[in-house]
């Protein structure tokens, strides 16, 4: 009987799922805050609580973390992040003081400590990758000018989340500063390892993997990861950090079949995760801290389009480029999610689950909303420039310039979870 039920729970969840898809496909609009408001009504303090399938939902929510950071480890290789890091580390360092600092700071206003402060600053920070590459595949940017400096921040965040995980992991489990060094040291030297590996021997991480068959592939890859996610969060480095790592071992076609087999799963893996997040944020509390999301939404935004208009503009790409380039690095999403559970697991503070969860709700639906506003906002700003005398300002042909960060246009536009 029990059985019977779990399998009704789980293919109400799995039904109402594609159904929220579906409607999200209809409107161009991202099914992650759909998937939360889906989480929000059917978990504690919801219209009607699961029970029966909540260990399944919770397994699944750890595997939806690992393969959505595998699969954005494909879309790069070891050499595409070392040479994108030397080369957009000033702009990379500016986004990160400048969007984690918000977070920070109301952390610490608010008077949850600076573990909660560390916690809110990630939260506040990170773009989602998923969102923002669909946001670019949607509306046809793939190859605009401002398109490789947008990618280049999103490549330089990955790279941070990968350092920046381990500590927070540390931090949340109660280690102290040697505790913390500790676990730092051994994050970098796993960094350091997956990137000797897949640099000189990356051909034999690829012999090891690849089979003619898709079936096999897929049991092998999908193995692997969790395997190494399961060690790599037994040594505190973070199960999402090893995952991505894993991803950037693998390279060249093997990649692409590999992304193949394994995006219906992510897909699905992914969408429990953010229906758990939601499962486990009861609804009453947002209320209370709806303002100050609204508040660190409206800053988000703004952070974001200095981030945008700076990367833009080194890149030598004009007004419309620019404001194109904050408008999408504004969303923001799984990473951010990930954080918050990562908090709220360790019972760091009973309402920045809430916060988060309001925060990525506003900014998923409002970055996706802002970049198809982008270019008439452009417009509108040039036409106040011309009525100056600054009518001779033309923007650059958006299609000089073809992206070349990542493994291709398509491989980009797939990174929309």
């Amino acid at each position: 009987m029990h059985t019977a039920v779990q399998l009704i729970e789980l293919g109400a969840i799995i039904l109402a799922l594609g159904l929220l898809g579906a409607v999200s496909t209809r409107f161009s609009i991202s099914p992650i805050p759909l998937y939360l408001l889906a989480g929000l009504a059917f978990g504690s303090g919801g219209f009607l609580p699961l029970g029966a399938s909540e260990d399944f939902v919770a397994i699944g929510a750890e595997v939806g973390v690992i393969l959505l950071l595998f699969t954005l480890g494909l879309e790069y290789t070891a050499g595409e992040l070392i040479g994108s890091l030397r080369t957009s580390a000033p702009v990379g360092l500016f986004d990160l003081a400048l969007n984690a600092a918000p977070g920070v700071i109301a952390a610490l206003l608010l008077g949850w400590g600076p573990v909660a402060a560390v916690a809110m600053g990630g939260i506040t920070y990170v773009t989602s990758s998923g969102i923002t590459a669909k946001v670019i595949g949607d509306l046809g940017w793939l190859g605009n000018r401002e398109t490789p400096a947008v990618l280049s921040i999103l490549v330089f965040e990955d790279l941070a989340m990968a350092a920046y995980l381990p500590i927070l992991t540390a931090l949340l489990a109660g280690a102290g500063l040697i505790g913390g060094a500790t676990t730092l040291g051994i994050a970098l030297l796993t960094i350091a390892i997956i990137f000797y590996i897949a640099l000189r021997h990356g051909n034999l991480v690829e012999r090891f993997v690849a089979s003619p068959s898709d079936e096999v592939l897929l049991l092998k890859v999908l193995g692997l990861t969790l395997l190494v996610a399961g060690i790599a969060q037994q040594l505190q480095v973070s199960a999402a950090v090893g995952a991505f790592l894993v991803g950037i071992a693998l390279s060249g076609p093997l990649a692409h079949t590999a992304q193949k087999v394994l995006t219906p799963l992510r897909d699905l893996f992914a969408a429990v995760f953010f229906v758990f997040f939601g499962l486990h944020t009861d609804p009453r509390a947002l209320p209370p801290v709806l303002g100050i999301a609204a508040l660190l939404a409206v800053i988000g935004i703004a952070t974001k389009m200095g981030s945008g208009w700076l990367a833009a503009r080194r890149a030598g790409v004009a007004l419309t480029g620019q404001i194109r380039a904050g408008t999408a690095l504004t969303p923001r999403g799984e990473f951010n999610i990930v954080i918050a559970g990562l908090a709220v697991t360790a019972g760091t503070n009973a309402q920045l689950g809430p916060l988060a969860a309001a925060y990525v709700l506003i900014l998923a639906v409002a970055g996706p909303l802002l970049a198809r506003s982008a270019e008439p906002l452009a417009n509108a700003i040039r036409g106040k420039r011309g009525a100056h005398g600054a009518r001779h300002q033309i923007d650059e042909d958006p299609d000089e310039l073809p992206v070349t960060l990542t493994k291709g246009p398509e491989e980009a536009a797939e990174r929309a979870t």
